[in-house]
């Protein structure tokens, strides 16, 4: 993984309830690579109609929001099954932080071990920061994992919860078993030590 210190970038304002894995990548694709690439089925079915033609009245479609790395998202984001594909797919289609209400906790921890930065804050900072994004689709913002701060346009300004372990783990670009690969001469050495003789 790269390293996840500090990102700026613009808002996708999706701000639906209760987003599940299949939303986000629909079972029927699940058969597909992911080195191939998901971009094209990330919320497809929210995207394309049954035409594959792009939907109007979304979001996840208007040019307003072309190459926002941020998604702003309502209440229990991510339920569903335990489909490390969805997180693929968020990140094939050039996200890189989920902002959102609650989580489902299997995409959370996915999405952690994934360098993917899922942030949880309470609905009226939610609502503050839909509000700043459909008014002006262009608002940048800016997290800062080590300070755990994230900025809207200098308009909101929240603090987020992460647990130390895995925001060591983004701040240096490792998985758990990178992690764990950090401590090879110790292992090898404690090894040895126990090893009959």
């Amino acid at each position: 993984m790269n390293p996840f210190t500090l990102h700026t970038g613009t808002g996708l304002p999706l701000g639906l309830e209760n987003v599940d894995t299949d939303q986000i990548l629909p079972a029927r694709f699940l058969s597909l690579k992911p080195e191939d690439g998901y971009a094209d089925y990330c919320f497809r079915d929210l995207r394309f109609d049954a035409d594959g033609l792009p939907l109007t009245g979304t979001p996840l479609t208007s040019d307003a929001y072309a190459g926002a790395t941020f998604l702003v998202a309502g209440s229990n984001f991510g339920c569903g099954s335990s489909r490390e594909g969805a997180v693929y797919a968020l990140q094939h289609i050039g996200l890189r932080v989920v902002i959102a209400e609650s989580f489902g906790d299997i995409f959370y921890q996915n999405a952690l071990v994934n360098g993917f930065l899922p942030i949880q804050t309470d609905g009226e900072t939610i609502r503050q920061i839909l509000t700043q994004l459909q008014a002006h689709p262009r608002t940048l913002i800016h997290v800062d994992l080590e300070a755990q701060t994230v900025s809207v346009d200098e308009s909101v300004t929240f603090n987020f919860q992460i647990d130390t372990f895995k925001k060591h783990c983004l701040l240096n670009g490792v998985d758990e078993i990178g992690f764990t690969m950090s401590f090879l001469n110790d292992i090898r050495r404690y090894e040895a030590d126990i090893s009959p003789k």
